[in-house]
């Protein structure tokens, strides 16, 4: 599953137009088939290109009713917690995507969408578990 692209990334007006263009194909194949979990996730990826936070939150909120037990699904979800400012919530499924496997602590550590988490006391129980997760690598 891919990864949630840096949504800070300024797109051209091109780049806006074609990702719009893939959205609403997208949009469509996802209506037809509402468990069609890879175009979910591209659809989820290209909200939040798009700055659409809110909307990819929903695709990633149904992914993980889909996949509860993906780590990356539920990486991807804290990712949409804290980009639409529900810290509480991102740091809650960070953590669970820790205990479930998520292992990409290089790129969870400079993760973009994750910035404003890493300023958060709460974030050391992150932290934590990483150093935890590591010891068993």
């Amino acid at each position: 599953m891919p990864k949630k692209l840096n949504s800070k990334r300024k797109l051209s007006r091109r780049q806006q137009q074609d990702l719009d263009i893939e959205i609403g194909f997208i949009e469509g194949v996802v209506q037809r088939d509402p468990h069609y979990v890879e175009a979910l996730q591209i659809l989820g990826d290209d909200y939040t290109r798009r700055g659409k936070f809110e909307n990819g939150l929903k695709i990633d909120e149904q992914l993980a009713r889909l996949r509860p037990d993906d780590p990356t699904v539920l990486y991807n979800l804290a990712c949409s917690y804290a980009l639409t400012g529900q810290n509480v919530a991102a740091i809650s499924m960070l953590s669970e995507a820790i205990e479930r496997g998520y292992d990409d602590f290089k790129w969870l550590l400079k993760d973009p969408d994750l910035k404003r988490l890493r300023s958060l006391e709460s974030f050391k129980s992150i932290q934590e578990k990483i150093k935890k997760a590591r010891l068993k690598l």
